[in-house]
C-alpha cells in the first residue's frame, strides 16, 4: 500500500517552520511496509486543500493530514475533507463536553469557537487527543483511509502511536521495506550514476535513489517484499553488484558518516589524530569531535590562519612559506608534520587553501585546497580545485581530508 502526507498550515510555507511531522510519519509507515510516495504542504485555503486531498486519494490508499484542526476560521482541514469526499459534518455534544472539561482542569473557560472541534465528518471515528483539545478523525471512503491528525508534534505523535498504529496494522498487507545505504567519497555524482546505473536500471524493486551533498554521495536501495528474508536477499543481489563497481570508494554500508567511519578505524587501531587547519578554521576538528567518544582518538588541533601562526605554532619554515606560498603542497605537508610533532599523535591532517572570495595574490585561485597527512610511515599530500561559494569549498575540503585519511589508514 502507498500513502501520501499533507501538512496543512500557511505557517508551514514560511522559512520559520519546518515540517518535521512528515518525517516521523514516514518512518512509522515504512516500518509497517507502507511506502510514502508523495508529500504536500498546503496553506490555509479550503478549496486548494480539498483539491490536494482528491489528488492524493486518487493515487494512494492512505492519506494522512496534519494540522488545521484548531478552533479558528483558518483551521480548514475538516471543511476541506468534507468538501472533497462530499460528507456532512455532525456536531457531537459529548466531544464538546470533553473539550470543555479539559479547559476546566486547566482553570480556563472554553471559548465558543472551540465548539468547532466537536464536529466529526459523517461516518468518522473520533481519535482522542490526550495532549490537546483537537480530536483526530479516521474516515474510510471509496477504498481510501483518511487520517486527520493535530499539528503540534507532541500531540500528533501520541495520537498516532495510541490510536493509528493498531488500526493501520489491521488493514495494511504484511509487507517489509528494507533499506541498504552506501555512502561514497572521492567521485562526483554524475560519475557515480554512470558507473552504477547499468545495474539499478534493471530493477524496479529495489528502488534506487542517489543523493549528493558537499562531496558526500549516498546510494539508497529500498526493497519492498512480502517477507523480510526476500527483501534482504534482493538487497544483497543488487547491492553486491553496486559494491563491486564502486569498490573502496564506499566508506559506509550502514549509513554512518565519514567522521564516524574514520573514528571507528582509529579506535580499532588505538591510533590518534591531530589537525592543523588554515582555510577551514576548525571545521575539520568540529566534524571529528561531533562523534560521541571522539576523545578516544582526537588529541587536539591548531588553527593557523596566518603565516606567522603557521611558523610559531607548527614550526613551518618561513623560507618555505616565502618560496612556495601558504597554499602549497610543501606547506600542507610541513603543517601536518608540525601538528604530529607537537601533539605526539599517530596521524596528523592539515588543510591549507583559498576558500575565497578573493584570489591570494595570484598564487592560489579560489577553490584550491591542499591536504597534508603525516603518519608513522612519512608525510604525503593531495590537492583539488573546487568550485562554489566559500561554505561549499570549505565543506568539500573537510570531506576530502577525512577521505584521504580513511584511504591511508592500514
Amino acid at each position: 500500500m502507498n500513502a501520501e502526507i499533507i501538512a496543512v498550515g500557511s505557517e508551514m510555507l514560511t522559512a520559520a517552520r519546518i515540517d518535521t511531522n512528515s518525517l516521523y510519519l514516514t518512518e512509522k509507515l515504512n516500518n509497517l511496509g507502507v511506502e510514502v510516495v508523495t508529500k504536500y504542504v498546503v496553506g490555509d485555503d479550503r478549496d486548494r486543500l480539498a483539491s490536494t486531498i482528491r489528488l492524493a486519494a486518487s493515487n494512494s490508499q492512505i492519506v494522512l493530514l496534519s494540522g488545521g484542526l484548531g478552533p479558528t476560521e483558518d483551521d480548514v482541514t475538516r471543511d476541506a475533507l468534507a468538501l472533497s469526499i462530499d460528507r456532512r459534518q455532525i456536531f457531537h455534544q459529548e466531544i464538546c463536553d470533553q473539550i470543555e472539561q479539559r479547559f476546566h482542569k486547566m482553570g480556563r473557560r472554553m471559548a465558543e469557537t472551540n465548539k468547532r472541534q466537536a464536529f466529526l465528518l459523517e461516518g468518522a471515528e473520533m481519535l482522542p487527543n490526550d495532549h490537546g483539545t483537537a480530536p483526530g478523525q479516521w474516515i474510510e471512503d471509496s477504498g481510501c483511509v483518511f487520517v486527520l491528525l493535530p499539528g503540534p508534534p507532541h500531540e500528533l505523535k501520541a495520537m498516532f502511536e495510541r490510536q493509528c498504529l493498531s488500526r493501520l496494522t489491521r488493514i495494511v498487507p504484511k509487507q517489509f521495506i528494507e533499506t541498504l545505504i552506501f555512502r561514497v567519497a572521492g567521485m562526483g555524482e554524475a560519475d557515480l550514476d554512470q558507473t552504477i546505473s547499468p545495474v539499478y536500471k534493471k530493477y524496479s524493486n529495489p528502488a534506487t535513489t542517489v543523493l549528493a551533498h558537499n562531496g558526500d554521495i549516498q546510494v539508497h536501495l529500498r526493497a519492498r517484499c512480502k517477507t523480510q528474508a526476500e527483501a534482504l536477499a534482493l538487497l544483497a543481489e543488487v547491492g553486491g553488484q553496486v559494491e563491486a563497481l564502486l569498490g573502496d570508494r564506499i566508506y559506509s554500508r550502514n549509513g554512518d558518516s565519514l567522521e564516524v567511519t574514520v573514528g571507528a578505524m582509529l579506535r580499532k587501531q588505538r591510533a590518534t589524530i591531530a589537525v592543523a587547519e588554515s582555510a577551514t578554521a576548525g571545521a575539520l576538528a568540529d566534524r571529528i569531535t561531533s562523534v560521541a567518544g571522539a576523545s578516544d582518538y582526537f588529541v587536539g588541533g591548531f588553527i593557523t590562519y596566518t603565516r606567522a601562526m603557521k611558523t610559531e605554532m607548527l614550526g613551518v619554515d618561513p623560507e618555505l612559506l616565502q618560496r612556495f606560498g601558504p597554499v602549497s603542497k610543501e606547506v600542507a605537508e610541513a603543517m601536518a608534520q608540525g601538528a604530529r610533532r607537537r601533539t605526539g599523535a599517530s596521524y596528523a591532517l592539515s588543510i591549507t587553501g583559498n576558500a575565497g572570495p578573493a584570489t591570494d595574490g595570484g598564487q592560489a585561485p579560489v577553490g584550491m585546497m591542499y591536504i597534508g597527512l603525516a603518519s608513522p610511515s612519512g608525510v604525503t599530500s593531495t590537492h583539488r580545485q573546487f568550485l562554489g561559494d566559500r561554505a561549499r569549498i570549505r565543506a568539500f575540503a573537510g570531506q576530502m581530508a577525512l577521505d584521504f585519511l580513511r584511504r591511508s589508514l592500514p
